[in-house]
């Protein structure tokens, strides 16, 4: 019976040392599994505590970028500095059938909407492409660009000219002449609160948090501000028989500042845009060039003196306000523009070949 009960307590003192050493292996295998993956996860913020501020460069496209080249040139050597949001036609995706740029590759955004010129859905596609851009904390400021958009400059003169002032860059100017303000809207957006300007817009990141929050202004523009229909020779639809009734009112040349206007920021902004458009069309024989579009620049118009003309541009007039917008950046006298559009692929690969676009402001000089 004694034999018996010290087998058994030999017994129980085995299985406790068996069960000591495996908590004992248990505990030092998670140990060494914990101080592994915090160093992993170390190893991989540290390059992002380290980096420096983003632009986060937005594109809207209807398809693949065609400029996608001269854009190309233009990153190269920057990663760490951007990042890159492409809002096309729903379905269409950037990967290697469609974009020969790393850049670009998978970088559209997965919730598109069918946009069409002069509705709602531009605005709505902008902000698809702030709230996609606004996740990534290091992205300090937004800028807006077409499908036929070029660079001027090289990304660090245009880095550093955007990053020098903590302001937006927002054309926008009161226009009483105009006629698009449509009354309706006038319990939610007062006349006075009425802005217009370009679309193409620099938004810092306080900025582009009203945009994408904003759920007052937007409905507005939705329902009571729409186009007209479009001049003959660029109609894509018949003429309502009740034509009279149309209020002609283009959102994208107005959502952004009318909004920034009524949130109280004007003073916040650098009130100029920073993308070059031609719309001074008067003396054109060509019905492509005239309308509500800016001039289209093709191969035979992209030579040194044009890219020379915009780049010497270093103010602008507003005649509705009386007032002249001299051009800066950290202080000192400037060019006014960094992007200009629109441009053909084969009018900007010219460019690009012949070494004129992405140069310095000091190497222009």
């Amino acid at each position: 019976m004694k034999r018996k009960a010290s087998q058994h307590k030999l017994l129980n003192r085995w299985k406790r040392k068996v069960f000591a050493t495996l908590i004992f292996a248990f505990c030092l295998g998670s140990f060494a599994f914990i101080q592994a993956r915090y160093s992993g996860i170390t190893a991989s913020l540290k390059p992002r505590l380290d980096q420096k501020p983003q632009i986060a460069f937005l594109f809207i496209a209807r398809n693949r970028l065609p400029l996608e080249s001269v854009w190309d040139a233009f990153f190269m050597g920057e990663d760490g500095k951007f990042s890159i949001f492409v809002h096309s036609r729903p379905g269409f995706i950037l990967s290697e059938a469609t974009t020969r740029s790393k850049f670009f590759l998978d970088r559209q955004v997965n919730d598109s909407i069918q946009v069409d010129w002069g509705e709602a859905t531009m605005i709505e596609a902008e902000r698809i492409l702030l709230r996609h851009a606004l996740r990534d904390p290091f992205n300090h400021r937004f800028v807006f660009l077409s499908d036929s958009c070029i660079p001027l400059y090289s990304f660090s003169y245009t880095y550093n000219y955007i990053m020098s002032t903590p302001t937006s860059f927002v054309d926008s100017f009161a226009d009483t002449k105009d006629s698009r303000y449509n009354p309706r809207m006038s319990p939610i957006i007062p006349v006075h609160h009425w802005r217009k300007g370009s679309q193409w817009v620099v938004l810092n990141r306080k900025h582009a948090e009203i945009v994408v929050n904003d759920t007052i202004v937007l409905p507005m523009f939705q329902q009571h501000c729409r186009r007209k229909s479009l001049p003959e020779f660029w109609r894509d639809r018949p003429v309502p028989a009740e034509g009279w009734k149309e209020h002609n009112c283009i959102p994208d040349e107005h959502y952004v500042q009318t909004l920034l206007s009524q949130k109280g920021v004007d003073s916040e902004l650098t009130r100029r845009s920073l993308t070059h458009s031609a719309w001074d069309l008067s003396s054109s024989k060509s019905n492509e060039r005239r309308g509500w579009h800016p001039m289209t620049y093709k191969f035979s118009d992209a030579t040194p003196h044009l890219i020379k003309s915009i780049k010497g541009i270093d103010n602008i007039n507003y005649e509705t306000e009386y007032r002249r917008e001299w051009c800066s950046s950290n202080g000192k006298p400037s060019p006014c523009f960094l992007f200009a559009r629109k441009f053909t692929r084969p009018a900007a690969l010219r460019l690009l070949r012949e070494s004129i676009l992405l140069r310095d402001k000091e190497q222009d000089s």
